[in-house]
């Protein structure tokens, strides 16, 4: 095998610096492939924001981000990971799958920086 997977494995801590919250993310080598997630709280008791967090560590990854695909699993019923994710993501679809929901989306690219420095699209307006 010329480019074996990465992988990746992410924790979010509650307050008493116990597990709350985990990934494991495996991508292929080199950009433009797709990387493969699996998201589950520890327990079905974690603190609101706790499936957010765990969401954008994975997301913020520099592999996630050389990606163009991510496909992620889910336990059933996690709304707070699924809807992040949706927010993180283009075109998501969602599907069950027994006791999981797999989500097949696209990373979306960070706008690329013009030559002013300014992200494109996003700096001010000429002659404003």
């Amino acid at each position: 095998m010329t480019n074996p997977p990465t992988s990746r494995h992410i924790e979010v801590k509650d307050e008493h610096d116990r597990t709350a919250a985990v990934a494991e993310v495996a991508a292929d080598q080199g950009p433009q492939g797709t990387v493969r997630a699996s998201l589950y709280a520890k327990s079905e008791y974690v603190r609101p924001g706790d499936r957010t967090n765990l969401v954008d560590a994975v997301m913020d990854t520099p592999e996630v981000q050389t990606s163009e695909t991510l496909e992620a699993a889910i336990p059933r019923g996690d709304i707070e990971t699924v809807e992040r994710l949706r927010q993180r993501t283009d075109n998501p679809v969602l599907r069950a799958a027994g006791a999981s929901t797999l989500l097949d989306a696209s990373i979306p690219r960070a706008p690329e920086p013009a030559a002013d420095g300014q992200p494109d699209g996003d700096g001010p307006a000429a002659g404003a």
